[in-house]
């Protein structure tokens, strides 16, 4: 079952929002289950759209307590990350 503030993944493209398959997001609002509305965002963190989802669309993301990381070079070389 999804709910709100959950992680889903995009089981289908959807080109018109620049959204591919496997791309993540949070469900920001639940409406009985029928459908859903979720919250992509970019790797830095900002929003890059809210898409009205059905279930059929979404699958629940297992990635749970990982935290996203970037190389080293993105990061000034700096390998531990501080700059």
């Amino acid at each position: 079952m999804i709910r709100e503030l959950d992680r889903v993944k995009l089981s289908a493209d959807l080109p018109e929002h620049g959204l591919k398959s496997g791309d993540v997001g949070t469900v920001v609002l639940a409406h009985d289950s029928q459908d859903f509305e979720v919250e992509f965002i970019t790797l830095d963190g900002e929003p890059l759209v809210v898409v009205s989802l059905f279930p059929n669309q979404l699958q629940p993301s297992h990635a749970r307590g990982k935290v996203l990381q970037f190389p080293s070079q993105c990061h000034n070389g700096n390998a531990g990350g501080k700059s």
